[in-house]
């Protein structure tokens, strides 16, 4: 699946990963051939990974802070669910954080949850298929698994 292909697709979110708009794009995903699903799989997980940097994960929480008023740091699932946020809110967004890390940490938010979209590729086979898919794609998109953005993580 090409680039423009995956964010046509992303578009229908209309900038938000909620559980309906996710549905509403698995379904759409699963009218499409396998290929196209595994496509949507793979440039998903590349967008998450390459949004998986230092500067974006030591972001603190936008709204939080912890009992003395201090920054509430992200936790790894936080960080994944705030990139899916900004995967949903589109390619502009997501182009746009890479020249500008403050664009990203209002997707930090306890209000802005992109959990939905983790859930679409896997919804899509299922739909297509009828079978549930264990499915690996090139690039993990678990928290700091892109080594060249964290490169003070001590590895």
């Amino acid at each position: 699946m090409t680039w423009a292909a995956f964010w046509a697709l992303i578009a229908t979110l209309n900038g938000k990963a909620t559980q309906a708009s996710c549905q509403r794009l698995a379904e759409e995903l699963s009218r499409r051939s396998v290929p196209d699903i595994i496509g949507f799989a793979e440039r998903h997980a590349e967008a998450l990974y390459r949004l998986d940097q230092e500067k974006f994960g030591t972001l603190p929480v936008a709204d939080m802070t912890d009992r003395n008023g201090e920054p509430f740091p992200q936790s790894a699932d936080g960080f994944v669910y705030a990139r899916c946020a900004v995967v949903a809110a589109g390619q502009a967004v997501w182009e746009g954080v890479f020249f500008d890390v403050d664009k990203f940490a209002p997707y930090t938010s306890t209000e802005c949850d992109g959990e939905w979209l983790l859930y679409v590729p896997d919804k899509a086979y299922e739909l297509a298929t009828g079978k549930e898919w264990d499915r690996s794609t090139r690039y993990c998109l678990e928290s700091y698994s892109n080594r060249d953005g964290w490169p003070n993580l001590g590895r």
